[in-house]
């Protein structure tokens, strides 16, 4: 199984990526670990907010590159429709 998942940074940023496993990813992204995506070393903590799974690896991808298309007030609004008001979390 794959996961997309949308994470939020400490600067209140957004952050989309898929993997197998989200909680291990979100570990890598928020340590020193040459695992994590560089992009996201000065925006630490990373917090999950919104998780899809998917059965293959193409499929999550294409739902990434979807959502990576989005406004940054499109991923909020979604989010919200899905699970609350991200500002909480």
């Amino acid at each position: 199984m794959w996961y997309l998942y949308i994470a939020k940074c400490g600067d209140e940023s957004l952050y989309t990526g898929i993997t197998t496993n989200v909680m291990r990813r979100i570990k890598e992204h928020n340590t020193d670990n040459k695992l994590g995506a560089k992009s996201l070393r000065g925006k630490r903590p990373v917090k999950p907010v919104y998780t899809e799974m998917h059965p293959t690896q193409f499929e999550a991808r294409k739902r990434e590159a979807e959502i990576k298309l989005w406004t940054r007030e499109d991923k909020l609004k979604f989010i919200e429709l899905q699970i609350g008001p991200v500002a909480q979390r």
